[in-house]
């Protein structure tokens, strides 16, 4: 089949589309699918400056981004770029061998044996939660705030073996500052150089040191550490051919499990809650399946197979609010996708928000309908038309980690108190993940 030119919108004569990519870039994608198919490629800029950049949108495009054609496709996105000048050269943002060398030490510390183990820190974290909403005012809680807050006291439990403290705070003051920077920059035509004294250079500059300083804190206080968790195996994982990470690689990959280990699963558990506050009788059913297999005890590990419902609500809300809606790539050599051209030094993209909504795939796609992820449907749809954990070699090594804690955790939540919807238009951003603009409030009823 010839390669045909990738059709696109043209935007505006001085911007192209650099202003809705800007403004709402996951409606201009979502748009732009439906509107030229799915490959399309984007001009971005004013003249002069002006780039092309190309997006997949099918599970076809996904599969070839993140699997078949991997070694093709680098993390030297400007996205990727930019993320891994503000945290470092972990496991996120590494390449080549050096990503295959901290993947062989990193991935004895997440296979699903070692993952369960955090099993009670997980359910510590959640009881002591629902504790503290019973002095909710009004019985009203923001569930997008209070998920993040969650997620990070687990993952700094799971890291650190103990509670969040001061962590806590840095994060959220820090964190929100890092992200934006990401996206501005990430869409900049003209990025002025990080070392120039700006006041937005400054400002990030500050941030990104509050984030390693409370890193080398914790790293120090557990130097002489042998205990089971995340930091002090990560201090003394080795190759086989006896090859360790060094002070600087461990404080990278420990701000990479703080940062993308709480802010994903707290976007997934925030909206999974959010929809089922908005749709009482699929609440219901989670809830029957949880108080049959739980009993009133608390969740563990071995229950995670016996909460398939919930489970399958949670893949749910991971398809209508994925964690992570676009990921980009660096073309190093020229390939086809659905027999249009991709050259060589192009930025590409592909987005979970759109291919999660691909009609191809999936009927009604807005509508939130756990039933999609029944094991007969999931078998019969292609392996990329869900990948809020992306795929290939790169997978997301935390998924397992991640599909524990929101399982077990809403478990808990639904164990003890109804929700019923406040806020139910909720608006999105997509910075490093993708978060709920304003506040998602649900009314909680005490079981």
């Amino acid at each position: 089949m010839a390669m045909t030119t990738v059709p696109g919108p043209q935007g505006s004569v001085l911007l192209g589309s650099l202003r809705d990519l800007r403004r709402d870039p996951l409606t201009t994608y979502l748009d732009a699918q439906r509107s030229y198919g799915d490959v399309v490629r984007f001009t971005a800029g004013p003249p002069g400056l002006r780039v092309n950049f190309y997006a997949l949108f099918s599970a076809e495009g996904a599969k070839h981004l993140l699997a078949t054609e991997a070694a093709t496709f680098r993390k030297d996105h400007s996205f990727y770029n930019e993320t891994r000048a503000i945290i470092g050269n972990g496991l996120l943002t590494s390449q080549d061998d050096e990503y295959l060398r901290q993947r062989r030490l990193l991935q004895p510390l997440f296979t699903k044996k070692r993952v369960n183990e955090y099993d009670k820190a997980m359910d510590d974290e959640t009881s002591a939660l629902m504790k503290r909403w019973r002095d909710a005012p009004d019985g009203v809680v923001d569930v997008a705030s209070e998920m993040t807050g969650l997620t990070l006291r687990i993952v700094s439990r799971a890291l650190f073996g103990a509670d969040s403290g001061a962590v806590e705070e840095t994060i959220k003051q820090n964190f929100p500052i890092l992200s934006t920077s990401v996206v501005k920059r990430g869409f900049s035509p003209v990025r002025v150089p990080r070392g120039w004294p700006t006041p937005e250079n400054r400002r990030v500059a500050a941030a990104r040191r509050e984030l390693y300083r409370v890193c080398d804190r914790i790293i120090a206080a557990r130097n002489d550490n042998h205990g089971e968790d995340l930091l002090s195996r990560l201090s003394q994982a080795t190759t086989p051919e006896g090859d360790r990470l060094s002070p600087t690689e461990i404080r990278d990959q420990v701000l990479v499990f703080l940062l993308a280990g709480h802010e994903t699963t707290a976007t997934s558990l925030a909206f999974a809650l959010h929809l089922l506050a908005s749709h009482p009788e699929i609440q219901h059913q989670a809830r029957d399946e949880i108080d049959a297999v739980l009993g009133g005890e608390p969740p563990t590990a071995a229950d995670y197979d016996r909460l398939p419902y919930t489970t399958m609500v949670v893949k749910e809300a991971m398809r209508l609010y994925p964690a992570a809606p676009i990921v980009g790539r660096l073309a190093t050599a020229d390939t086809e996708v659905d027999g249009h051209l991709i050259p060589a030094g192009a930025n590409v993209v592909c987005s979970a928000w759109v291919t999660h909504r691909h009609p191809r795939y999936w009927d009604d796609p807005e509508h939130f309908d756990p039933q999609r992820f029944t094991p007969e449907h999931e078998a019969a749809r292609p392996r990329y038309a869900w990948i809020p954990f992306g795929g290939g070699p790169r997978a997301c090594i935390g998924q397992h980690f991640s599909m524990l804690e929101s399982v077990l955790t809403l478990a808990v939540m639904l164990r003890e108190y109804s929700f019923d919807a406040i806020d139910t238009d909720p608006k999105v951003h997509t910075g490093i993940t993708l978060r709920s603009t304003d506040p998602l409030r649900c009314r909680l009823t005490p079981r």
